[in-house]
C-alpha cells in the first residue's frame, strides 16, 4: 500500500486536490503540497484548515518548488517520503515530474498531456511526444504512472472502458461532449489557465475518423447537443488530449471531442487570434522588450481561481459511445452533472476546476490501496472502470448512463 502524497501546482485545480486528499488523509497519510509559490500553497493549506477538511490529524505541510528541476523534486520526494506525486501544476513541467518520479520509484499521477512552451499542437498521437517514451523505462522500474485521470481526459476515458465492458460487443464511435453551462459573471475569463485553455485552441483541431487523423480548423464544425439536465447545446469539434490515447486503444472507432462555447467567447478569441495575441512566439516591442502576446494576455485575465464565489449553474460532461452489441447496433450516454456553487461550498472552487481535481484525487486511492498501482504507466481507459467511477459517486462526482433502452441509471 503506498501512502503519503506530494501534490504539484498551486491552482485552483489543485485546490480541490488539497481539499479532497485531506478528507481521505486516514488512507493517504502525510500531505504536502509544492509550487514555485509557497504562499500559494501556504493559503491552500489554511483554506484546508479553515474547511476542517482533515478526516483525521496529520500533516500538511508546503514547500517551494521549481518542478522543472527534476533533481530538485527527486530530493523533495525523497525528503516528505511521498509514495504518490500528484502533478496538477502546469503542463509545462509535466515530463520533468514523471522523470522525478521514476527516479524515486513514486507513482505518478496527472491531469493532461505534457506541453512544450514554444510549440502548440505538435503531430499526433499527443502522448507519443513524450509521456509514452518512457513506457518501458517505467514498466522496467514498476513505477505506476496514470496518464489524464482528470476529467477530460480522465473520467471520459473511464466512460468508454465502461461501455465497452458493460453495454458493447464492439465500439464503433466515441463522442465525448464537455457543456459548461454556468456564469461566472465577467466580460471575459477562462475557466484554467488562460495559456493552456487558449493554447488548445489555436492549433490544428485533430479527431480519429475512418481510422486516421482528420484535420480541421477551431470552430469549423459544430452540433447542436441535448443533454440532461443542461438541455441543448451548440458544441464545436475540438483537439483535445483523450482523443490521442482513445485512438490507440480503440482504433477501429471514430473518435470525436467536443466542447461548448457561446457566442461571446468565441468573438473575444477570433479578435485576440486574428491580432497576433494568441502566439506563443516572442515578439519585441517599442521599447526593445522582448514579450511573448500570449502571456500578455494572460496576464490582463482574471485568475481562474478567482472566479470561484461568483459561478453558478451547472457542467454536463459525457461520453456518447456507440457499438455493437449481439449483432445490433446500440449506444448509451454516460455523463456527470456537476455544479458550481455546490463545488465552491466545499472546496472553495469552481466547478471546472472541482470537476477536474476530484477524479485525481480517486486515482491517489486507487493507486493507494492497489487497485491501479500498477507498476507500468496506463491511461485511464486502460484501467478497470467500474470500481473507478464507484469510488468518484462517494467522493463527489456521481456518474450515470442512459442504456440502449432509454432507463437513466446511477453506476
Amino acid at each position: 500500500m503506498k501512502k503519503n502524497v506530494l501534490i504539484i501546482g498551486a491552482g485552483g485545480v489543485a485546490q480541490v486536490v488539497a481539499h479532497k486528499c485531506a478528507q481521505h488523509n486516514d488512507i493517504l497519510g502525510d500531505l504536502h503540497i509544492a509550487s514555485r509559490r509557497k504562499a500559494k500553497c501556504d493559503a491552500i493549506i489554511a483554506s484546508v484548515g479553515e474547511k476542517q477538511a482533515m478526516k483525521v490529524p496529520g500533516t500538511f505541510d508546503s514547500h517551494a518548488l521549481d518542478a522543472t528541476d527534476v533533481a530538485a523534486t527527486a530530493a523533495l520526494i525523497r525528503e516528505t517520503g511521498a509514495g504518490i506525486v500528484i502533478n496538477v501544476g502546469s503542463a509545462f513541467v509535466n515530463k520533468y515530474v514523471l522523470d522525478a518520479c521514476i527516479e524515486t520509484g513514486v507513482a505518478y499521477i496527472d491531469t493532461a498531456i505534457h506541453e512544450e512552451p514554444n510549440k502548440i499542437c505538435e503531430a499526433p498521437p499527443w502522448y507519443g511526444n513524450y509521456e509514452w517514451k518512457k513506457r518501458d523505462l517505467c514498466a522496467e522500474k514498476g513505477v505506476t504512472a496514470i496518464l489524464g485521470a482528470g476529467f477530460d481526459p480522465g473520467v471520459v476515458n473511464a466512460y468508454v472502458r465502461f461501455a465497452a465492458d458493460e453495454y458493447l460487443d464492439t465500439v464503433t464511435a466515441i463522442d465525448i461532449v464537455d457543456i459548461n453551462a454556468g456564469s461566472h459573471g465577467r466580460y471575459f475569463a477562462t475557466n484554467f489557465d488562460p495559456e493552456i485553455n487558449f493554447r488548445e485552441f489555436t492549433g490544428t483541431v485533430y479527431s480519429w475518423q475512418g481510422g486516421k487523423w482528420q484535420e480541421n480548423a477551431m470552430f469549423e464544425v459544430g452540433q447542436e447537443w441535448d443533454l440532461p439536465v443542461v438541455g441543448k447545446q451548440k458544441a464545436y469539434l475540438s483537439g483535445h488530449d483523450e482523443v490521442h490515447s482513445l485512438s490507440a486503444n480503440y482504433p477501429a472507432a471514430d473518435v470525436r471531442f467536443w466542447m461548448g462555447f457561446g457566442d461571446h467567447y468565441i468573438n473575444v478569441f477570433t479578435v485576440l487570434k486574428t491580432l497576433g495575441l494568441l502566439s506563443e512566439q516572442p515578439v519585441t516591442t517599442a521599447e526593445g522588450l522582448e514579450v511573448v502576446p500570449l502571456k500578455v494576455v494572460k496576464a490582463v485575465l482574471p485568475d481562474p481561481a478567482s472566479l470561484a464565489p461568483d459561478y453558478t449553474g451547472k457542467t454536463c460532461i459525457g461520453d456518447f459511445v456507440k457499438g455493437m452489441k449481439d449483432g445490433r447496433e446500440v449506444e448509451v450516454f454516460v455523463y456527470n452533472v456537476a455544479d458550481h456553487k455546490e463545488a465552491y461550498e466545499e472546496v472553495g472552487a469552481q466547478g471546472i476546476s472541482y470537476t477536474a481535481g476530484v477524479p485525481a484525487v480517486a486515482a491517489a486511492l486507487m493507486v493507494a490501496e492497489g487497485t491501479w498501482d500498477v507498476a507500468r504507466m496506463a491511461n485511464v481507459e486502460e484501467l478497470p472502470a467500474r470500481p473507478f467511477l464507484e469510488l468518484l459517486g462517494k467522493i463527489g462526482l456521481p456518474s450515470r448512463v442512459i442504456t440502449p433502452g432509454g432507463e437513466d441509471i446511477a453506476i
